[in-house]
């Protein structure tokens, strides 16, 4: 088998067409056997079959292309990497004609993270990284990668002179990550100044932009500067609440072998039945994202003037300091709303118990509403301090606003602030 999956397809990138009709189409049919069937199959195998010696031989030495472990490719996860490669990428490919854009698909967004950092870094090296990153990414950081002689940095990158300052001192630094908008304060870091500084000062540095929040349809890091994109499928990509997944997009030959290798020997690749899911839910991704920010901007406007809240973080509010940034940046606002209950830690739990039509649970991106509460569910393990200086204050409240009727969602919310 070669060392690198060959991930250069031969499908259409539907390059002149919109959104839409990418998610639909690009993609479609890529890999398939004889049988071309009008909805992918899935290929629910381990294995795949050898028509005779001769052929098995020129597939593991890389001279012919083809399938032969799942853990080493499978149609069923192509057609996912093709369509991704098409949103996350078909624009920047536009403008760059050369460039070979190339995705990944994986078994969680954690192991599209692990797997993308392990790629990068080697004993010795530095990862910067944005100070508000996932729980989980976070713990990678302290407790695996440091364990290899990684050292990772925690930098605020919405503030640009503390990023230079940060890749200014660790010359060993060899990727810096972070999330825009970052979860729960939804704050923006700008991806194109950030992806210029670290040109101007350390280019072997790469810039990796975990864009699970904003989505392909919202934000396309690659086309402002970005090196390498990665996703949790689990949310919006997927948007049903089904699936667990992850994904990597860069035009880094050298990054996507250096990543296909972990996956090879790691194991972190998905299995076809979760990506004939996520398959099927991009298809409507650009309608839901369409419905999530019109229907959170909507609530964010509601919540702005109830007297029940403190605040309220949303991007897409005239008076949040990232909203010029956020417009500039991202089609629309996204989805997601964090607010702070006046009456803290026990107004947020009253809510929560009392609360129609949302469900309270964590993850986000489904096409139902979600709510949570941090200070009592996904943060209550950190000690409270850190809690607050993070800016998770006891009355903070986190939603994940889904397609519903509008006006359900804000009656269902009018009701439960009137108990507090």
């Amino acid at each position: 088998m070669e060392d690198s999956k060959n991930n250069d397809y031969s499908e259409k990138f539907y390059l002149d067409c919109g959104m839409s009709t990418r998610a639909i189409h690009a993609g479609e049919h890529v890999g398939q056997f004889p049988v071309s069937s009008h909805t992918n199959p899935i290929y629910q195998t381990s294995t795949f079959v050898f028509k005779n010696a001769d052929e098995g031989a020129r597939l593991f030495s890389g001279e012919d292309k083809g399938y032969i472990y799942t853990r080493l490719g499978n149609p069923t996860v192509t057609l996912l990497e093709a369509k991704i490669n098409s949103l996350e990428g078909g624009d920047f490919k536009k403008a760059n004609p050369d460039a070979r854009i190339s995705t990944l698909a994986f078994s969680s967004g954690m192991s599209a993270i692990a797997s993308t950092l392990l790629g990068l870094l080697s004993q010795g090296d530095t990862l910067i990284m944005g100070n508000v990153v996932y729980g989980a990414t976070e713990h990678l950081a302290s407790n695996v990668l440091k364990k290899f002689n990684i050292k990772s940095v925690e930098v605020d990158t919405s503030d640009l002179r503390a990023v230079e300052r940060a890749i200014i001192e660790n010359p060993t630094a060899k990727a810096i990550l972070f999330e825009t908008p970052t979860n729960p304060l939804l704050v923006v870091s700008d991806i194109k100044k950030i992806s210029n500084i670290v040109k101007n000062v350390n280019p072997k540095i790469k810039v990796v932009v975990d864009n699970t929040f904003a989505t392909p349809y919202l934000q396309r890091p690659l086309e402002l500067g970005a090196d390498i994109v990665v996703h949790s499928t689990t949310k919006y990509i997927c948007g049903h609440g089904t699936v667990v997944g992850g994904l990597m997009t860069t035009y880094h030959d050298d990054v996507k072998n250096a990543v296909y290798m972990i996956i090879k020997d790691v194991g972190g690749s998905p299995s076809p039945f979760d990506s004939w899911l996520v398959n099927l839910g991009l298809k409507t991704l650009p309608l839901r994202m369409e419905k999530h920010c019109s229907n959170a901007s909507k609530i964010a406007n509601y919540l702005n003037e109830h007297p029940k809240v403190e605040k309220v973080y949303y991007p897409g509010l005239k008076n949040n300091p990232y909203y010029d940034l956020a417009k500039k940046q991202m089609k629309d606002f996204g989805g997601m709303i964090s607010f702070e209950l006046k009456g803290g830690f026990e107004s947020g739990k009253k809510l929560m118990d009392n609360i129609e039509i949302f469900t309270l649970a964590v993850s986000l991106g489904a096409v139902d509403s979600l709510i949570q509460h941090p200070s009592s569910m996904t943060h209550a393990c950190v000690p409270k301090d850190k809690r607050i200086k993070g800016g998770i204050t006891d009355g903070l409240v986190r939603v994940s606003v889904g397609i519903e009727d509008v006006d359900d969602l804000i009656t269902s919310l009018d009701k439960g602030l009137s108990l507090l």
